[in-house]
């Protein structure tokens, strides 16, 4: 794997570390100012839904990560495909259902990240 699909790799991996601790830990406090489309009075009530979101963005920032640790370059090319259509997925998936900006933010550095791979 290029030195440059592992650092997009690290990027969206730190990303959605990023994302878990935002919807886990921070919904209702740095939350507010990074979904402010949300009513201010829904924080409190999604928080259960934030953090369960967040958790499956720490399941593939956790993946991403694996997939830089491995040694055999096969294994570890697989393991960042699927781990990047997964976060592929993601985001066409939440611009089609929440916001266009999601594709943005998860959707666009998924593709960089499968086109250096597969360049």
């Amino acid at each position: 794997m290029s030195l440059l699909s592992q650092l997009i790799i690290g990027f969206i991996a730190v990303l959605h570390l990023y994302i878990l601790w935002l919807e886990m830990f921070a919904w209702t406090t740095r939350g507010r100012k990074v979904f402010k489309t949300i009513p201010a009075e829904q924080f409190e009530k999604t928080k259960v839904m934030a953090a369960n979101q967040g958790l499956y963005n720490g399941f593939l920032a956790t993946g991403l990560i694996w997939s830089l640790l491995i040694t055999d370059m096969t294994w570890s090319k697989n393991v960042a495909l699927f781990f990047l259509v997964c976060v592929l997925i993601a985001g066409v998936y939440g611009a089609l259902t929440a916001s266009k900006r999601i594709f943005f933010v998860q959707g666009i550095p998924a593709i960089l990240g499968l086109l250096s791979m597969l360049i």
